[in-house]
């Protein structure tokens, strides 16, 4: 794992220039999955995702908070019709993960990291921990696990497209908890939806589409879970891939349509009531300037920072200004520069001090409040 250490230095540069990683599933009656239900007398242990949060730190790059307008579709390259690199209109918003610089060293590290992680079961009663702890480590594992199949399937346009043994990813039994073979669906609905009555637990879930919650840059743990979903839920809530006005109307991504059996059973009425609870000023209008819900939003292109193809034409990035560090697609730094251009208009508009810009703890945020129930 020490390997992350690796992209440090372009990580680093890359900041400088402003960009600051089976068997199809059964019925949810399937009563193996009960033995995860969290115990009623926790016990005090902590689990250490050291590792996965220094990884967080050297993979992920924010694309800093939406500003509710979509990117245009970018030119093609230099004597070509075919385009390289991100054309979402979503493509500003979000947090990505450089998959495009992790060698086969790194990629075999996300496999043994997982496969330590599913071994934690063994030696303690994950059941027995806190509530906190408990959602700590499915979130995490369920991360862990999808950046790993990614990172393997990588270049690819569209997670949903890779399959594991003829499987589609999200429905794979790849992961092993305690004998029992779960898919990264199995974790986020047979387990914590059915297990958690708050919805907040839908944004620690990373899916690896741009339409989808951002990954975030730090693990979660028993004294962060609750501030990073609320981090999550403002992000996602407040930009495009979340919510858009459509006329009167309120159109929102797909991920609510998905989760309400768990969590919005009266669809509208608790959706309206949920996106409230974190709503800044230009979602609130949108909320109360429309009438009626339609979950239509949807973005499945992969949230890297290369779009899923290796690009043969290169541009130079310099460190210093003089020598040369490496190099990046063309594509790829026009994004990068699109991203800048965004944090310059931001700064103008006074919109400084966001958390989505930093993975540390701002006197703004909230501080946790207890077990997430």
């Amino acid at each position: 794992m020490p390997r992350f250490q690796a992209l440090i230095p372009i990580a680093a540069s890359a900041l400088a220039l402003g960009i600051a990683a089976p068997v199809l599933a059964q019925d949810n009656s399937d009563a193996r999955y009960a033995t995860f239900a969290p115990s009623g007398e926790p016990i005090n242990h902590r689990i250490d995702y050291e590792i996965w949060d220094e990884a967080m730190k050297n993979l992920v790059i924010s694309m800093g908070p939406s500003l509710r307008q979509s990117a245009g579709r970018p030119d093609s390259g230099f004597g070509s019709r075919r385009q390289y690199g991100h054309v979402s209109r979503y493509r500003l918003e979000g947090t990505r993960i450089m998959f495009s610089f992790l060698d086969a060293d790194i990629r075999a590290s996300f496999t043994e990291y997982r496969r330590d992680l599913e071994s934690v079961a063994d030696q303690v009663d994950i059941q027995s921990l806190s509530r906190n702890e408990q959602l700590a480590f499915w979130i995490n594992l369920h991360n862990v696990a999808m950046v790993e199949q990614i990172a393997n399937a990588w270049p690819i346009r569209q997670p949903r497209e890779i399959e594991i043994d003829g499987v589609a990813l999200d429905e794979a039994r790849f992961i092993t908890v305690e004998g029992i073979a779960l898919s990264p669906r199995d974790i986020r609905e047979k387990i914590v939806y059915a297990n958690w009555r708050d919805p907040r637990v839908i944004y620690g879930f990373w899916r690896g589409e741009i339409g989808g919650p951002s990954i975030q840059r730090e693990a979660f743990n028993a004294d962060n879970v609750g501030r990073l979903l609320d981090r999550g839920a403002r992000d996602f809530i407040n930009s495009l891939r979340g919510t858009q006005e459509r006329g009167n109307r309120l159109d929102v991504s797909e991920l609510y349509e998905e989760v309400a059996p768990f969590f919005f059973s009266d669809f509208e009425s608790d959706l309206r009531a949920h996106l409230g609870q974190f709503a800044n000023e230009d979602t609130r209008a949108i909320l109360d300037g429309t009438s009626g819900v339609v979950a239509s939003v949807n973005e499945r292109d992969i949230a890297d920072l290369a779009g899923g193809v290796r690009e043969p034409s290169y541009t130079n990035i310099t460190s210093d200004g003089v020598s040369t560090s490496f190099r990046i697609p063309q594509s790829m730094a026009r994004l990068l520069a699109q991203r800048e251009e965004k944090f310059q208009r931001i700064i103008r508009q006074g919109r400084t001090g966001t958390v989505t810009f930093s993975n540390i703890r701002l006197p703004g945020d909230p501080e946790d409040t207890g077990e997430i129930e």
